[in-house]
């Protein structure tokens, strides 16, 4: 039985995914670095703001923050409640997660990486994706928690497997945003009307999701809304090219990828949504993708 649920870091997404745990479970402990958010969301969602000392002996921590560091960094020192489970929903890296996973089975504590997609409209609606990796039988024991927020939750294998999955997951959100740039500047250039286009491609072979959503929500109407930040999505290539280093593997298209993504990022500010990558590209070719 999960008598008590912590969330850790409510940035855009946390914040989000933190408010449907009241609506499951009584205690519901909340902590950010900058403590005062913790307090602004105990107040909005009736959690309960408190030291991070407090808040890890909840029966499932969830933690939500920018990089693998910034986790490894905050449970230095901590110590945990045995029987427990660390469910880090941060797009991190993998050896992180197996340190982390070693580092927690000295104290009895289950560490799981579950890094989440959906973005933040589906941390409010409570449907997001959440890729798991790490023991079994605490994933069936954290499974409920998990419930609060996400719609398809999968177990993907062992400690770093989840963490895997989200790497290479925005790696080919990347691709397709790069191609979906060149092909509709090319088609810009030619004097094609880009929504006409956009009907066409995606009753097509060509479609995906940068196509079926990101164009037109985010990139023909000039709105870039920032949900996830473009340094978060450089990063994340950035894990998914290592992988495949570190498999030897030949994957010229994923370190082109990446580097477009790292370039992009260095190009823009740090707060520019993902899709903002396409202004690199129109910065080239002085065509806009409107």
């Amino acid at each position: 039985m999960i008598q008590s649920v912590a969330f850790i870091g409510l940035g855009a997404m946390g914040y989000r995914m933190a408010a449907h745990l009241p609506k499951h479970f009584e205690t519901v402990y909340v902590w950010n670095r900058t403590f005062a958010k913790a307090e602004e969301h105990a107040v909005e969602y009736g959690t309960q703001a408190v030291a991070l000392e407090q808040a890890v002996q909840a029966d499932i921590i969830f933690s939500c923050l920018p990089t693998s560091a910034d986790v490894e960094a905050l449970v230095q020192g901590l110590s945990l409640k045995a029987g427990s489970i660390w469910v880090d929903c941060t797009s991190g890296v993998p050896d992180a997660a197996r340190h982390l996973e070693e580092a927690l089975t000295e104290q009895g504590v289950i560490f799981l990486d579950a890094p989440v997609s959906g973005q933040t409209i589906g941390a409010e609606n409570g449907t997001l994706t959440v890729m798991v990796g790490g023991n079994a039988e605490g994933f069936e024991k954290a499974l409920p928690a998990m419930q609060a927020f996400g719609k398809l939750i999968k177990h993907v294998g062992t400690s770093g497997a989840g963490f895997a999955v989200k790497a290479v997951n925005n790696m080919l959100l990347a691709v397709n945003l790069c191609a979906a740039a060149e092909g509709f500047t090319t088609l810009k250039a030619h004097g094609v009307d880009l929504n006409e286009a956009l009907d066409c491609i995606n009753a097509s072979s060509g479609k995906s999701n940068v196509t079926e959503t990101v164009l037109r929500q985010r990139i023909l109407n000039r709105s870039f809304p920032v949900t996830f930040a473009l340094p978060l999505l450089a990063k994340d290539t950035g894990i998914a090219l290592d992988l495949a280093r570190d498999a030897k593997l030949a994957v010229p298209l994923l370190a082109l990828g990446q580097s477009l993504m790292q370039a992009a990022s260095n190009l823009s500010d740090k707060n520019s949504d993902f899709s903002s990558a396409v202004k690199m590209y129109e910065s080239w070719s002085n065509i806009t993708i409107e």
